[in-house]
């Protein structure tokens, strides 16, 4: 049996999104690539905001691993659409970001998605630590149980 869609209650940071005219596809509704695409911008805006993120100067760096979605019913342009956050792995050299898509003022997600980051070395590639700072702020994404 399929799991019902999460909820608002279930992320901790959320941003909201505009969607263009050119995020639908033929059938009307957001094409699939739009929701990989708001996942990532929610996931790097976080990121960035927080300082965790300088495509210029960090040490070390998140990859895509791993990605993944469920949807649960459709999304369009002109509608808003808010993006709920969370961290459900915080690993040593891994973090599994948890997201959930949430049109207009709806509180059930029309998508929800997983992205993994490991962190590499800038210069080498290779799986590093999560820096402290960074592992300190990701552990405000984790959602407590209850």
């Amino acid at each position: 049996m399929r799991a019902p869609p999460g909820t608002r209650a279930d992320y901790v940071h959320f941003r909201p999104h505009t969607t263009r005219w050119n995020d639908n596809d033929t059938y009307g509704h957001l094409n699939n690539v739009v929701h990989y695409q708001l996942f990532d911008t929610t996931v790097n805006e976080w990121l960035i905001r927080n300082g965790l993120l300088d495509t210029r100067s960090s040490p070390a760096i998140g990859l895509v691993a791993e990605t993944g979605c469920r949807y649960h019913g459709e999304m369009t342009y002109p509608q808003g659409i808010t993006a709920g956050l969370k961290v459900a792995r915080l690993g040593s050299s891994s973090v599994r970001y948890e997201m959930g898509l949430f049109p207009e003022d709806n509180d059930a997600a029309a998508a929800e998605g997983f992205l993994v980051h490991v962190y590499v070395d800038v210069q080498t590639r290779r799986p590093c630590p999560i820096p402290e700072e960074t592992r300190a702020a990701l552990k405000g994404l984790v959602k407590e149980a209850g």
